[in-house]
């Protein structure tokens, strides 16, 4: 029997802009490497705190949607006590509670169970940090 438990770090170059980095490929392989038919969960966990996970469709502009909805809600200004790294840093700090650091998704025999139009993303407004790691960890 297959280890009921498998963990992998993705390295992730994210670069000096604002990004939703599509996860989705990532998670498939993995999952085709160890769940070996099962049922069971897929946790994806960013270790960072100014990143998050989003479960959002992406390439139809709901991506840069999301970018300029945080924008928004959370502006790159000198408004954050929180001071160090670029202009307005102190809101990637607020982010995570906004876009949760993890997700947890449903596995059904060996196979990522995503609604038609989702996508597993990385969400990083942090311009000073270009190189993340997130955790891939399945339990079946």
């Amino acid at each position: 029997m297959p280890d009921a438990f498998a963990t992998r770090t993705l390295d992730i170059a994210t670069g000096a802009s604002e990004t939703v980095h599509d996860l989705t490929g990532s998670c498939v392989a993995f999952l085709r490497e160890v769940a070996d038919g099962r049922d069971g969960l897929l946790n994806v966990f960013v270790p960072h705190a100014t990143a998050g996970i989003a479960i959002i469709e992406t390439g139809a502009g709901s991506d840069d949607d999301l970018l300029d909805a945080l924008q928004t809600l959370l502006p790159a200004d000198d408004r954050w006590r929180h001071r160090h790294g670029s202009a307005g840093h102190g809101r990637d700090h607020v982010l995570p509670a906004i876009v949760p650091p993890h997700a947890t998704l449903p596995v059904i025999s060996g196979r990522l169970e995503l609604g038609t139009w989702q996508s597993v993303c990385l969400v990083d407004t942090n311009r000073d940090n270009a190189n993340r790691q997130v955790r891939l960890s399945f339990l079946g």
